[in-house]
């Protein structure tokens, strides 16, 4: 007598959902996650402080332009070894406020760390970096290509 009051074209749906029936038990969990995270602040990924870089490369240099907004000369490090350029910095919290409720952080905060792998032969001396609007352009001279020499051979006697 109870499935006389089912009304129509409800028992396809419920069919449906009785196929899996973690589905819907799924979507209840992220229903409640979801509802649960909006009271909290949200903390931006370690990935979210990497710099997004161009690199180019013309016939005599290699060009890097790395965004930085808010950083200034004194927060970056450029290092040259064994043909890597790495670009170093740490962007800090301007203040702390503990009074303040966040309910959301997308700014993100801490160290950095790039590397871009450079042509054998490159020397310190050859590259040359400024900081600009918040972008950090650095200019690689490429070396002289190592010259071949082509040595005659003799017949043996």
């Amino acid at each position: 007598m109870a499935n006389d009051v089912i009304p129509v074209g409800t028992e396809r749906a419920l069919a449906r959902r009785e196929s899996n029936p973690f589905t819907f038990l799924q979507q209840e969990i992220d229903r409640l996650f979801d509802g649960f995270s909006r009271n909290f602040p949200t903390f931006a990924a370690p990935q979210a402080m990497m710099p997004r870089m161009d690199v180019s490369e013309t016939d005599k240099t290699v060009e890097i332009s790395a965004e930085l907004p808010g950083l200034e000369t004194k927060d970056v490090q450029l290092n040259l070894a064994d043909n890597t350029l790495t670009i170093r910095g740490e962007k800090k919290s301007e203040r702390e406020e503990k009074d303040k409720d966040y309910h959301l952080i997308e700014r993100s905060f801490g160290a950095f760390s790039r590397s871009v792998a450079l042509p054998e032969g490159v020397k310190a001396e050859d590259v040359s970096a400024e900081i600009a609007k918040g972008v950090l352009k650095v200019t690689v001279k490429k070396p002289a290509p190592k010259q071949s020499r082509q040595i005659d051979i003799k017949t043996a006697a």
